[in-house]
């Protein structure tokens, strides 16, 4: 209210007598007075930085045999993952192109200092002002199906021996002779599940070896720690072609939503897919997240008729200040308050009141 009132005062010194201040709406095209300021009104942008984290998960070769040979519970079923991890939500003022004003200040100083204090409040601004907003979109990492290239711990044949019967004559009479052929096969993969799963226990019991003491070589200080380290690196490899691997990325991207006035102010700010990520709210692929304002005002029905303005006055817009909530479904993300000017009215100050 004291920004108001403030600016209701500087306003008052911008419109004198032959050459004091006058102010003029320009219609969309119409030239600019020779010698007038062009400004515009200001209108309110929401900025929303967000950032989700990608988990790519692959799932290990022999996670159907997780439980029989590990008893543990392992993931069978590959998926990318998108989870939001941060939201940033600020206004971002910028000049409204649909409304500019023009203004002669005439000869008088006074005029000149009190329309740029005027500025400085926000409720008007220069006609070219941007908000300079940065822009980030990154895609993040996939895994590959090679992510287990190498990670195998026996070989992919296997030997097999199989008993044939071949008929011979003797001198009882024809007898079936058996006869034993060996076959080079590929291993099935719950052998190589087997295996490796036999392997993991015997890394463990290695370990409790060494620190135990239970061992025929000794280990201390620094070779203690490398063998077990180098111990717990191959466990948690071996383990992966079980439980898999994930990579994990983040994804940043910033929206904007600029409100319009009226009833009902709820905006799809933003999608969010499992397959895609963070998609714009025109991308259908993903589920809504919602921005939802709630003013604490009245807003203003919007627009304004294109009139010219009364010598000695001067335009300006009155903010509605609003509280935000950013939703996913029935979740709360954010919540916060700031102004919004185009929920305001457009307002006019006679500039004929001396400033003390």
């Amino acid at each position: 209210m004291k920004i108001l009132k403030k600016a209701m005062v500087f306003a008052s010194v911008l419109a004198l007598s032959y050459n004091a201040a006058s102010g003029q709406l320009l219609n969309a095209g119409a030239p600019a007075p020779a010698g007038a300021i062009i400004y515009s009104l200001p209108v309110t942008t929401v900025m929303l930085e967000v950032t989700a984290e990608c988990e790519s998960f692959v799932a290990g070769p022999y996670a159907a045999y997780a439980e029989k040979y590990l008893g543990i519970q392992a993931r069978t079923e590959s998926a990318d993952t998108y989870t939001i991890k941060a939201v940033k939500m600020y206004p971002a003022v910028e000049a409204d192109p649909s409304l500019k004003v023009a203004v002669n200040l005439g000869s008088s100083k006074n005029a000149s200092a009190n329309f740029l204090n005027f500025c400085t409040q926000g409720l008007i601004m220069a006609s070219d002002a941007g908000s300079g907003k940065p822009f980030e979109w990154r895609f993040p990492s996939k895994a590959g199906n090679d992510i287990f290239a190498g990670a195998g711990v026996s070989q992919n044949l296997d030997s097999r021996t199989t008993t044939l019967y071949k008929t011979v004559r003797t001198a009882g009479g024809l007898e079936k002779v058996p006869v034993q052929q060996s076959q080079i096969v590929e291993k099935s993969a719950e052998k190589k599940a087997e295996q490796t799963a036999s392997l993991i226990f015997k890394l463990r019991q290695t370990r409790i070896d060494i620190i135990t003491g239970n061992t025929d070589a000794t280990y201390s200080g620094e070779a203690m720690g490398a063998a077990i380290k180098e111990i717990d690196r191959l466990e948690k490899e071996y383990l992966s072609l079980f439980l898999g691997k994930s990579v994990k990325d983040v994804q940043r991207v910033l929206f904007d939503v600029t409100p319009k006035a009226g009833e009902r102010q709820m905006y799809i700010a933003f999608r969010i897919s499992d397959s895609q990520g963070l998609q714009p709210s025109s991308n259908m692929s993903g589920r809504p997240i919602v921005l939802e304002l709630i003013p604490e005002g009245n807003v203003a029905a919007g627009g304004m008729a294109v009139e010219s303005a009364a010598k000695g006055r001067i335009y300006y817009r009155e903010p509605v200040v609003v509280t935000a909530r950013l939703l996913d479904g029935q979740k709360e993300l954010l919540q916060t308050r700031f102004p919004v000017y185009q929920f305001g009215p457009v307002q006019s100050f006679p500039a004929d009141i001396a400033v003390k």
